[in-house]
Order: structure tokens, then sequence, then C-alpha cells
């Protein structure tokens, strides 16, 4: 077996793997029902994952493709979502562990 055979299908992989983002999406909160699964929805049927759901605002994180969230985006007209990184937010300075 040539190494070619091996290593271009874990290139692929690898490129798959870094388009991925880890990102919050918001609706609107007069955002229909139907348009906020439609976009779990279109998540999922392009490899993408939902990793927690919101039930106080209608928002939920995820891992998804760059072309994942130009569907999201596409959905709707009237209500556009807001998709930022996912990441940590504090509201104090948060001093480093001692070790």
């Amino acid at each position: 077996m040539k190494p070619t055979n091996v290593l271009l299908p874990l290139f692929g992989l690898l490129a798959f793997a870094s388009a991925q983002r880890q990102v919050m999406i918001t609706y609107p909160h007069d955002t229909p029902p139907s348009i906020v699964e439609n976009a779990k929805k279109a998540i999922l049927a392009t490899g993408g994952k939902i990793t927690e759901e919101y039930s106080l605002i209608k928002s939920f994180a995820a891992t998804l493709s760059s072309e994942a969230i130009d569907t999201i985006n596409s959905l709707s007209s009237s209500h556009k979502p807001i998709v930022e990184d996912d990441q940590i937010v504090t509201i104090q300075k948060q001093e480093p562990l001692e070790q």
C-alpha cells in the first residue's frame, strides 16, 4: 500500500475537523419556533452538532461548518440570527490559579 493512499484521506479528515467552529446562535425573541428548528436541522444535515440548548432565550450552542452558518443565515430575511464564537465570558477579573 502506498503511503499516499493512507495520508490523503487523513488530510481530508483534518481539513474537515479544522473547518468546524464552536458558536452560539441567538434569534430575536419573536422568531417563530419553526425557523429555529430548521436551523438546527440544517446544522445536523451538514455534519454539525448541537452542543447546548437554552430555554429562556431562543439560543443554542453548536459546532458547525461555514456552510451551515450560510444556510441558517438564509432561512429568514426578517429573523436573522446572531452567530458568535462560543467563549467564556466573565464580569470580574480572574486571578491566575496558584500552583
